[in-house]
C-alpha cells in the first residue's frame, strides 16, 4: 500500500536527505568523538535523523502526517515482535553462563590444543563459545586473548591467529539464534529467526568449511616453536564452577527444541528455564556471590533468579579475563538493543510511510530484473552502509527495509533476503578499519584490521558464497527448464 499516492512523485535528493544525512553524521562522529559513540548512542543519531527525515519529506517532497503515521505503525508490526526475542536472548545468555554450560564446553574446547591444529582449534572453539554466547565480541575479548598469547608461543603471526579467532567468532555470532545481528536481520526481512538460521545454513557452512580447510593446511605449513601451553583462565573458570558433564543436558535438549521448530520464544524461555534450573542443580554455591547483601534462606533462591534474568551480574574467578567472560547482562544487557531496535523502527517508518524509502529503493532497483543482479546488489550495498555507517546494526536495518520491496516485485523469497543482509553486513563490519567492530577487535586483539583482513577467511568468503549460490541457483533453473523443454518437444 502506498501511503503517498495523494502527493506529487518525491523528487530524489528529498528521499535520500534522510540517509545520507545520517550517514554524514555517523562519519563526522566517527571522526571527532570516535567509534564507541556510535556503538553507544546508534539511538540518538538514529532519532535524530528522523526528525531530519520528517522535516524534509514534510518540506520539500509532500509527505504527509497521515502517510508517516501509517508508516511507523506498519514499521512497529514488524519490529516490535523481535523485542521480547532479545530480552529473552538475554536471559539464556545469563542462565548458560551461570549454570556452567558455556564454561564446561570452554573447557572441553582448551583441553585439546594440538599445535599443528592450532589455528584450526582456535576457529572450532571460538565458534562453538559465540555459537553458545550469540556474542563474537565477548568470545574475542576474552578467549580471543588468550589464543593470540598461546599462537604467539608456538610461532603463529598475529595475523593468522586474529583471522582464525574472529573467523571462529563471527560464524557463530552469525548462526547463533541468541545472536542480537541474527534477529535484526531476521525481523527486518520479517523472517521467522529459526527459519532464517536454516537458511544460512547453505552459505555459512560451506564458508566455514573452507576456512577450516585453509587454518588446517596453514598449521601443516608455518613453523612452529616448542609449545607451552597457557591454561591459567581455564584454572580459575574451573575453580569456580562445578562442571559437571551432566550440565550438557540444558544445550542438547535445547538443540533437539529447535530441531522441532519449535516456536522461537517457547524455545528460549524453555532453554532460560532449562538453565536457571542447572544453576540451582549444579551451581548452588554461585547464589550467594550473585547477591549484594544478605537475604532470608526462603528468599535467596527467588532473589537470584530474579537478578540472574533481569539485571547485571558478576563473579569472582581470581582472574580479570575470566571475570569478563563470565560476567552476565540479562535484560538489563539487552536494552540497549532494544532502544536501537526502536529507534531503527521509527527511523525505518518515517523513510516508508513518507514515500522516501520507495522513491530510493525504485531509483536502485528500476534495472534489475533477476535474482544475481538482486543478491549482488544487496550483498554490494550491504558491505558500503558498513563502510557509511560504521555500524553493523544500522546497515542490517537498513539494507533490510530497502530491498524488502524488491525481492516482494522478483517474487522472491525474504528469507533470501534476510540472509544475504546477514551473510554481506555482519561478517565484513569487523574487517572495515573505521567500523566499530574493526576498531574494536583490532585494539582488543593488538592486531591491526589491515593485518588480519586476510586471513579472516570466513568473513570474506560469506558474502562471495551469497553470490555464487544466486548464480548458481539461476543456472539451475534455466538448466531445468530448458530440459522440460527438451521433453515436452520430444513428447508432443
Amino acid at each position: 500500500m502506498k501511503f503517498f499516492d495523494d502527493v506529487r512523485k518525491m523528487p530524489l535528493w528529498v528521499a535520500m536527505f534522510p540517509v545520507v544525512f545520517l550517514l554524514i553524521v555517523v562519519l563526522g562522529v566517527v571522526t571527532t568523538v570516535g567509534s564507541w559513540f556510535v556503538a553507544d548512542y546508534s539511538w540518538v543519531l538514529l532519532l535524530g535523523a528522523s526528525v531530519a527525515a520528517v522535516a524534509v519529506t514534510r518540506i520539500f517532497g509532500g509527505a504527509t502526517f497521515r502517510g508517516i503515521r501509517k508508516g511507523i505503525l506498519r514499521s512497529a508490526k514488524q519490529t516490535l515482535p523481535a523485542v521480547p526475542v532479545l530480552l529473552l536472548i538475554g536471559t539464556v545468555s545469563a542462565t548458560w553462563m551461570l549454570s556452567g554450560v558455556v564454561p564446561l564446553l570452554i573447557e572441553y574446547g582448551l583441553d585439546f590444543i594440538t599445535p599443528r591444529l592450532f589455528l584450526l582449534t582456535t576457529c572450532c572453539v571460538c565458534a562453538g563459545i559465540s555459537l553458545l554466547t550469540g556474542s563474537s565480541w565477548t568470545t574475542i575479548g576474552t578467549f580471543g586473548v588468550a589464543f593470540m598469547g598461546i599462537g604467539s608461543m608456538l610461532g603463529y603471526s598475529p595475523g593468522w591467529i586474529a583471522g582464525a579467532i574472529i573467523s571462529g567468532a563471527y560464524f557463530g555470532d552469525k548462526m547463533s539464534p541468541l545472536s542480537d545481528t541474527t534477529v535484526l536481520a531476521s525481523s527486518s526481512a520479517s523472517v521467522e529467526l529459526f527459519t532464517h538460521i536454516r537458511y544460512m545454513l547453505l552459505t555459512t557452512i560451506p564458508s566455514l568449511l573452507i576456512a577450516l580447510i585453509v587454518f588446517g593446511m596453514a598449521g601443516g605449513f608455518i613453523e612452529l616453536n616448542a609449545y607451552q601451553g597457557d591454561t591459567e583462565i581455564l584454572h580459575y573458570i574451573e575453580s569456580t564452577f562445578n562442571l559437571n558433564p551432566l550440565i550438557l543436558v540444558i544445550p542438547v535438549l535445547t538443540l533437539i527444541l529447535i530441531s522441532l521448530r519449535i516456536n522461537t520464544l517457547i524455545t528460549l524461555a524453555i532453554s532460560t528455564a532449562l538453565g536457571l534450573g542447572g544453576v540451582f542443580v549444579f551451581q548452588p554455591h554461585l547464589l550467594g556471590q550473585l547477591l549484594e547483601g544478605s537475604y532470608p534462606p526462603a528468599v535467596e533462591g527467588l532473589m537470584a533468579s530474579l537478578k540472574m534474568l533481569f539485571f547485571r551480574t558478576s563473579l569472582s574467578t581470581g582472574n580479570p579475563a575470566a571475570d569478563e567472560l563470565v560476567a552476565t547482562g540479562g535484560m538489563a544487557g539487552m536494552m540497549s538493543t532494544v532502544g536501537l531496535v526502536l529507534s531503527a523502527m521509527t527511523f525505518g517508518g518515517i523513510l516508508f510511510g513518507s514515500g522516501a524509502l520507495e522513491r530510493i529503493t525504485e531509483a536502485i532497483t528500476q534495472r534489475l530484473r533477476r535474482r544475481v543482479s538482486a543478491v549482488t546488489t544487496t550483498a554490494a550495498a550491504g558491505l558500503f552502509f558498513n563502510c557509511a555507517t560504521a555500524d553493523q546494526y544500522l546497515s542490517i536495518i537498513i539494507g533490510g527495509n530497502m530491498f524488502k520491496r524488491l525481492y516482494e516485485r522478483l517474487g522472491l523469497e525474504g528469507r533470501l533476503l534476510s540472509r544475504t543482509v546477514e551473510d554481506s553486513t555482519s561478517v565484513t563490519s569487523v574487517l572495515i578499519p573505521w567500523n566499530s567492530c574493526g576498531l574494536t577487535h583490532s585494539a582488543v586483539l593488538g592486531v591491526g584490521t589491515l593485518t588480519y583482513l586476510p586471513y579472516c577467511v570466513f568473513n570474506y568468503v560469506s558474502p562471495l558464497m551469497s553470490c555464487l549460490l544466486a548464480v548458481a541457483a539461476t543456472r539451475s533453473y534455466r538448466g531445468l527448464r530448458g530440459v522440460g523443454g527438451l521433453i515436452r518437444r520430444i513428447t508432443a
